[in-house]
């Protein structure tokens, strides 16, 4: 067995991404004597967006790193290639292009960059799941028998490391989907105790979905849901662009934290923009909805809280309370953002103030302010 075989069995030692064990076979293969000047595969994922994620390597660079979209994979050109054929067959799929071999669109464009010979194989998980890679050469006369030999026998150890790898992102990718990018990697670092947390400081935001209740009598399930996919579609969009973390949404509410770092004033006007940003770009999409946003700034309890086998990782604290109590005030008062004095001290001149409200379980009258653009 070669020194790659040996290696890939050890667990891939020394590489710590997906890319780096590409670029590694393909330089230990170059070293063993097999003269690989292509490598590319395909992992297929688990995430709404994205259907596969590719690597591909050629020698003296490193490997580039691609997404596969739905569309991509359902499209003509991918569903005729022989990376489909090998995923969906299961089955190794050899051309020898110096010998003519051109029954797939890719083996024309090999040929034009002088490549020689390629051979696809599939890399079958222990779930069942099969992914593809592919080695191409330039070699005068193609690969030996030899080679041939040696890329089958390492596909199986490869296998393994690409599983556990891909395990390790499709997990990244489930929570940061389901409780959000910095608390997904929290999670993933080990914080799943109960009552784990740590106390922060960020700019709160919470949103509610105005007419929602009316909506929901009037018409279908499935037209709902498709309203507050829009909704959270426009702020989850803005948030993330602008450096928050959605961590959760309640009914037609979206609970999101922007944690400070550095300049307080640059994250409260980041938060102020993104909420601009989401209101504009549901506009565009309804004229029939609006949902209405509450700012404010405060301290935070950032962790784990629920039942002993069921946890959510969310944020909690008076802070969170007042941030909900102000968003009620955004359909009474007929504005659609509105932020607390906390936030307005650091909102760089850009609030108006809009008198002192009663807020239900608050002690006192609250000063309230709104955006002046």
């Amino acid at each position: 067995m070669s020194e790659l075989f040996d290696w890939l069995v050890d667990g891939a030692p020394g590489a710590s991404t997906s890319a780096e064990i590409v670029e590694q076979c393909g330089e230990r293969l170059r070293a063993e004597g097999v003269v690989v000047d292509r490598l590319s595969t395909v992992v297929m994922t688990l995430h709404p967006d994205v259907a596969g994620r590719t690597f591909a390597w050629r020698p003296g660079e490193r490997a580039k790193v691609g997404e596969l979209t739905w569309a991509q994979i359902h499209s003509k050109q991918f569903e005729t290639s022989p990376v489909a054929l090998v995923v969906r067959e299961r089955r190794e799929v050899r051309r020898r292009i110096c010998e003519g071999a051109r029954d797939f669109a890719i083996l024309e464009d090999l040929a034009k960059d002088g490549f020689t010979d390629y051979l696809a194989q599939p890399m079958v998980f222990t779930t069942g799941a099969a992914h593809a890679i592919a080695f191409a050469t330039q070699r005068p006369n193609g690969f030996t028998d030899d080679d041939v030999g040696t890329l089958r026998r390492i596909v199986r150890p490869l296998s393994r490391v690409a599983e556990i790898f891909a395990l390790r992102r499709t997990a990244a990718n489930l929570l940061s989907t389901y409780v959000g990018r910095n608390a997904g990697d929290r999670v993933l670092a080990g914080r799943i105790r109960r009552g784990d947390i740590e106390v922060i400081d960020a700019v709160i935001w919470f949103s509610d979905l105005r007419g929602f209740t009316e909506l929901s009598q009037r018409v279908s399930a499935r037209e709902v849901i498709d309203a507050l996919n829009q909704s959270f579609d426009c702020q989850v969009a803005a948030v993330h662009a602008h450096g928050g973390e959605v961590l959760k949404f309640i009914g037609d509410g979206m609970l999101a934290i922007f944690p400070l770092a550095g300049d307080v004033t640059a994250r409260c006007s980041d938060a102020i923009q993104a909420a601009h940003e989401a209101q504009r770009a549901f506009a565009e999409l309804r004229k029939d909805l609006a949902f209405g946003i509450a700012l404010h700034v405060g301290e935070v309890s950032y962790g784990n809280i629920g039942g002993t086998s069921r946890l959510d990782f969310t944020a909690i604290g008076p802070a969170v309370n007042l941030a909900a109590r102000l968003e009620g005030l955004t359909g009474k008062l007929g504005r659609p953002l509105v932020v607390s004095k906390e936030l307005a001290a650091h909102a760089a001149g850009a609030v108006e103030p809009i008198g002192a409200h009663e807020l239900k379980g608050i002690a006192g009258a609250v000063e309230v302010f709104a955006p002046t653009r």
